[in-house]
């Protein structure tokens, strides 16, 4: 199969080029490849490597009524991507187990259409059962700083986490951590009656997140260990942290894009369908947070993709409403537009964040980069394109989103999954699921 015409975009550069394709890899790249059994028109496209999300919740098996993997990884698709790693939490069981594991990755092989990756769960006495999960092939080990929702999935008490670092060090993997002080979201969340959204907005401020943040910097260099801060909010929480990595903490900073997208005024306005935690920010936090991604300190955009029926969002006062964002299928839509377009981050930034750098940190070897060799995993977009987000064009199991009315400009026109259409144009056209990607 031969991408024709297109413009290819790598963390390095852009250039025109054409891109073979055979079984299921990157064959060749060239100006003007001969003939191909199969041509893709990219003319006047952008050819990039398919999106990787490091942080999903599709809740297989145990919650597929929230979302599963078969429609979650449609909505990937539909937003570019090829490529997910799924959380240990809100599975039931929770992966915290190799058994787990073997549970999940079997319920994923069935139902998912793109590649994925699992990650392992630290919850307290869990610290024995990572070598086992190691083994089987985790990406990583996520542990919650402050409650996670779930009494099946505990937060880690400092010497878990201390604990799991080491232990996690020794295996050579990352820990990811939720940063959020349960001391203070706890007391502050004690201190008013209030059901609101301002109220639980007031209950969990950038100073949790600054506090959690500075203690686990300071915990994962006292273990020599790979620390990975997943959804960091706030501008002041991306320096802190990249702070500690010149100092020499081996530290990977992630955001959000409902992060760089909705802004504390958009809670009170759409209601609990933009409830998350940490939760969103003011204009002037988002600005510092901007400002970080565009000064290079921000390592990865994921979509912590994380929804519910919508019975636990509508019909309860908003302190009780599930708190998780439904966005996986609008990661890059966020970056073309709000980025892009707006703020003139680089194509190539872009490319970096939704995909080289997931794969280098989490030493995928074979995923995201054109490159000869790899693996066809590609992402044609239309940078110019303007759409409004429809519920009817979402793939997610529940139609509710944040981003649904939201205007957009750049749209996917076609995701590849190692040299499978796997979506044009937002229909999706798998014909064969994915398969399990580890660290190498």
């Amino acid at each position: 199969m031969i991408v024709r015409g297109g413009t290819l975009v790598t963390p390095d550069g852009q250039r025109r080029a054409d891109l073979a394709i055979e079984d299921g890899r990157i064959l060749e790249i060239s100006l003007e490849l001969g003939g191909g059994q199969h041509e893709i028109d990219a003319r006047g496209l952008f050819v990039l490597p398919g999106v990787i999300d490091v942080h999903v919740h599709f809740n297989e098996p145990g919650r597929t009524e929230w979302e599963g993997a078969a429609t979650g990884s449609r909505a990937l698709a539909a937003g570019g991507g090829t490529l997910f790693f799924d959380m240990p939490l809100n599975s039931t069981p929770c992966t915290v187990t190799a058994r787990e594991f073997d549970r999940k990755r079997a319920a994923l092989e069935a139902s998912s259409i793109t590649d994925f990756a699992l990650w392992g769960g630290l919850v307290p006495g869990s610290i024995s059962e990572m070598a086992e999960m190691a083994a089987r092939g985790v990406v990583g080990f996520k542990a919650f700083m402050s409650g996670s929702g779930l009494p099946e999935f505990p937060r880690a008490d400092d010497m878990t986490l201390l604990d799991g670092l080491r232990e996690a060090a020794r295996l050579g993997l990352p820990v990811a951590v939720h940063a959020e002080s349960e001391e203070l979201t706890r007391g502050l969340a004690e201190r008013t009656t209030a059901r609101t959204a301002r109220a639980f907005l007031d209950s969990r401020p950038v100073v949790a997140e600054i506090e959690a943040i500075q203690r686990a910097l300071l915990l994962a260099g006292e273990a020599h260990a790979k620390l990975h801060i997943v959804h960091v909010s706030s501008g002041r929480g991306v320096a802190m942290a990249a702070e500690a990595r010149a100092r020499g903490v081996d530290v990977s900073i992630e955001t959000c894009p409902h992060y760089l997208f909705f802004t504390d005024d958009d809670v009170e306005r759409l209601g609990a369908v933009a409830k998350c935690a940490p939760p969103l920010r003011p204009s002037v936090d988002q600005q510092a947070l901007w400002d970080e991604v565009l000064r290079g300190h921000v390592d990865i955009v994921a979509s912590d993709h994380s929804p519910t029926t919508p019975a636990m969002k509508e019909g309860c006062d908003f302190v009780s409403a599930w708190g998780g964002i439904a966005g996986v299928q609008s990661t890059l839509a966020v970056l073309l537009d709000r980025g892009c377009h707006q703020r003139t981050l680089p194509l190539e930034r872009i490319t970096a964040l939704l995909a080289a750098e997931p794969a280098r940190r989490f030493r995928i070897r074979d995923k995201g980069s054109l490159l000869v060799g790899r693996d066809a995993d590609v992402t044609l977009i239309d940078s110019n394109d303007l759409f409004t987000l429809g519920a009817d064009d979402l793939h997610q199991r529940h139609k509710m989103s944040p981003y649904v009315g939201a205007s957009f400009r750049g749209r996917v026109r076609r995701t590849i999954r190692r040299g499978e259409t796997i979506c044009v144009d937002g229909q999706i056209t798998a014909g064969s699921c994915g398969r399990l990607v580890r660290p190498s």
